[in-house]
């Protein structure tokens, strides 16, 4: 019976995976990478009557869009360890910020600050601009492609929803 079973369910695996849409891949010539970097301020506030997980709660924010790996307005100091550009720290929360947004059962914690970082390809196709978001590694080969004058072979992922993949041609 066991055996049945297994058998089943790999056979169902696998026609699941031959069912899903498959990855495209185009070639393009004209398109831009970007970075969008953001420092956030976030606060966790604990209930003192459970042991249930924090709520957070975030204040100010800054961001800078990095396109094509070149410096943007707006970013401070030199460019990290992978090659983006940062905004200038947000003000950081005050005593009455947070006790402002802090219910009777609470206890707020200390501030933290947040890096986060959305990393995008755009490339035009049949008349209009596409979006798409990406991970680092794809990122940066499009601004190494970039500055070498190169076109980029792009893999995208399910229902050309993502950029799973950019090489260099």
């Amino acid at each position: 019976m066991l055996r049945n079973s297994a058998f089943t369910s790999i056979s169902i695996s696998v026609a699941l995976v031959l069912t899903l849409p498959g990855c495209t891949s185009l070639v393009i010539d004209e398109y831009e990478a970007t970075a969008l970097t953001t420092y956030t301020w976030r606060v966790p506030y604990e209930e003192t009557t459970s042991d249930k997980l924090p709520r957070y709660e975030e204040f100010a924010s800054n961001s800078v869009l990095n396109v094509n790996g070149e410096r943007p307005e707006g970013a401070v100091g030199n460019a990290d360890e992978k090659g983006l550009w940062w905004p200038k720290l947000p003000p950081r929360p005050t005593v009455e910020n947070i006790e402002a947004r802090e219910t009777p059962r609470e206890r707020p914690g200390t501030p933290e600050l947040l890096k986060t970082v959305e990393y995008y390809i755009s490339y035009e196709q049949g008349g209009r601009q596409v979006t798409l978001p990406t991970d680092y590694a794809s990122y940066r080969q499009a601004v190494r492609a970039r500055e070498a004058g190169k076109s980029l072979k792009l893999t995208l992922g399910v229902n050309d929803r993502t950029v799973e993949k950019a090489e260099p041609l």
